[in-house]
């Protein structure tokens, strides 16, 4: 049996770590090596780290990011942000970074994914996915319209500032299809909004691809895991808020989860 892993988000933007909800209002969460350091010591299993500045700014690459959490941090990590190329994929990985995170350059060019699985291996592309609802964008994000079947989702990049045309499960399979190890989904409409994650996109991209889904948007309650992981049938959840301030810790959730028959890596207090 898998286990299923609790993966804390550090999104960074001018060197700190930040949190919004829906991808606007950011605030100051700290410094992303610390925190990083400090979620390794608190028992998560992998960290992901997204400059979600770089694509939009066109800002270069994160490969001195990597080098420093590198320094402090013996978990897994994924980086991404701003890279578009092979040679970028390289950088990140040589400095450290066990993954990559690719979303607005795989949109742009698709083949970047099938180049950097072919040259680094499919284990180490995570291609990044950020999806919107289409239809009612101004109602508020509600559990009781999660298993909509009409719902649609369409895909942004440049962090969430340009809408594509691109229906989100489509490309999920296209993604998983050229080569992409690991989905990264996000909700925008549930991102940062403690709601819970939307479960009826998560499910259904899951259903469709053979890759692990990593739930991200929504988190703000020890349930709302449970159900990613279980309904959503996510393999990972994606968390910030809920413990960047402290709310909760990931003991805490690797304990809840356990006493629910989630299997995970040391669910002891």
């Amino acid at each position: 049996m898998v286990a299923r892993r609790i993966i804390p988000c550090l999104d960074v933007a001018d060197g700190r770590v930040v949190k919004g909800t829906h991808f606007l209002q950011l605030r100051d969460a700290g410094d992303p090596v610390e925190m990083g350091a400090f979620y390794d010591s608190e028992g998560a299993d992998e960290l992901v780290f997204l400059d979600i500045t770089a694509s939009a700014e066109r800002r270069r690459i994160v490969a001195e990011l990597a080098a420093r959490v590198a320094e402090k941090v013996f978990i897994p990590y994924t980086v991404g942000g701003g890279l578009r190329s092979p040679e970028d994929l390289r950088q990140v990985l040589k400095a450290g970074a066990d993954k990559v995170s690719i979303n607005t350059a795989a949109v742009l060019n698709p083949d970047l994914i099938r180049e950097g699985s072919e040259r680094f291996g499919s284990q180490c592309i995570v291609v990044a996915i950020d999806a919107k609802r289409i239809g009612r964008p101004d109602k508020p994000f509600e559990g009781d319209e999660r298993f909509d079947p009409d719902c649609r989702w369409e895909v942004y990049i440049n962090g969430g500032r340009t809408p594509t045309g691109k229906d989100a499960l489509e490309w999920a399979v296209e993604a998983v299809e050229r080569g992409a190890g690991e989905i990264l989904l996000t909700s925008m409409d549930a991102d940062g909004a403690q709601a819970g994650y939307d479960i009826g996109l998560t499910q259904r991209i899951a259903e469709l691809v053979s890759v692990p889904v990593i739930a991200s948007g929504g988190a703000g309650t020890l349930e709302h895991i449970y159900e990613a992981l279980t309904i959503g049938k996510a393999q990972a959840a994606l968390i910030a808020s809920m413990t960047h301030y402290g709310r909760y810790r990931i003991r805490e959730i690797k304990a809840y989860l356990a006493q629910k028959g989630v299997f995970v890596r040391d669910g002891r207090v």
